[in-house]
């Protein structure tokens, strides 16, 4: 298993916020959550994000936004210099204001409805998908930590009409709503990091363009396939069949850190996964990242993580 496809493979939304806006302009919508990964997809009309730091991104038909948390931002009808660009008769009205804040102790909110937004067909209006993600795992964790404050990712209209379609079946269904909102989130969400991983060039991690390198790739499969396996740089060179120094030689240059520095860290990260995710105990967590006892296991992973699993496993609960 590659380790975006790792990654990935730990996304399940639950009690996730997904619901659908159909808003005349004038609006303004104030993200209010602090959640970690917010989801906007545009299914008609268009606006335009405004960022904490000060910046702003336009969305159209099509394109869909990740905001990593959890600082508030906002969504404007039309552009930052005419918030009411997609009605034009209505460019003197004052923006209705609304707030999403869905995970907060004492909302209303659920994954049905958002307070004064509403289901609707006004063809002049602009169709909003919009999703509030839970961190629930490590492993969610890490996967905030490899993306931008905010990504924007265009697809085809036709995908927008499918995905709109599908959302309103999950909420018109009472019983199991919730669920289905969460798997279409889950997908929905694994679609749109999946193309932006491609897509994103110097901006992806690092570990993500060895995938696509012929030596280092192989060898990426391998560790995050079976961590605890007792790789060292000579079969992991085999892996992608060249000599112990080429291989050792190329994945530094392309992973800024050599073999066996990259594979403990993947065994660290690992092991904390273990110990936050699951019952399991310390010797088989170790025999589980590559570790022949638990004292081995201990050592290392205090040397690199600050404190013993066993403080850690205390901590994360």
């Amino acid at each position: 298993m590659d380790p975006l496809s790792k990654l990935l493979s730990g996304v399940r939304a639950e009690g996730s916020i997904v619901t659908h806006a159909v808003m005349p302009a004038p609006w303004i919508i104030r993200f209010a959550d602090h959640a970690p990964l917010t989801m906007v997809t545009v299914m008609r009309g268009g606006g335009t994000l405004l960022l904490p730091g000060g910046g702003s991104r336009p969305l159209a038909v099509g394109d869909t936004a990740l905001v990593r948390g959890p600082d508030e931002f906002r969504l404007v009808s039309g552009d930052v210099g005419n918030r009411a660009a997609d009605r034009p008769g209505n460019r003197d009205a004052a923006p209705t204001e609304y707030e999403i804040a869905c995970f907060h102790s004492d909302s209303e909110c659920s994954g049905q409805e958002l307070t004064g937004i509403r289901w609707g067909s006004e063809a002049d209006a602009t169709a909003l998908m919009v999703g509030a993600y839970r961190t629930s795992t490590r492993r969610h964790e890490r996967l905030l930590r490899a993306l931008p404050p905010v990504l924007v990712i265009s697809e085809d209209f036709e995908t927008c009409d499918w995905y709109e379609s599908a959302a309103a079946a999950a909420v018109g269904q009472s019983a199991g709503s919730q669920a289905m909102m969460d798997r279409l989130f889950d997908w929905s969400l694994v679609c749109t990091l999946r193309n932006w991983f491609e897509q994103a060039g110097p901006e992806a991690p690092t570990w993500f363009r060895g995938l696509s390198d012929p030596i280092v790739g192989p060898a990426l499969h391998a560790i995050h396939s079976d961590p605890g396996a007792p790789w060292t740089v000579a079969s992991l060179a085999a892996e992608a069949r060249v000599s112990r120094s080429l291989f050792a030689k190329r994945f530094t240059a392309v992973l800024g850190q050599p073999p066996l520095n990259y594979l403990t860290e993947s065994r660290m990260d690992e092991a904390e996964e273990l110990l936050t995710d699951t019952d399991l105990t310390i010797a088989q967590i170790a025999k589980a990242v590559g570790y022949a006892d638990p004292f081995g296991f201990s050592a290392a992973f205090k040397r690199h993580r600050g404190q013993s699993p066993t403080a850690f496993r205390a901590s994360a609960a």
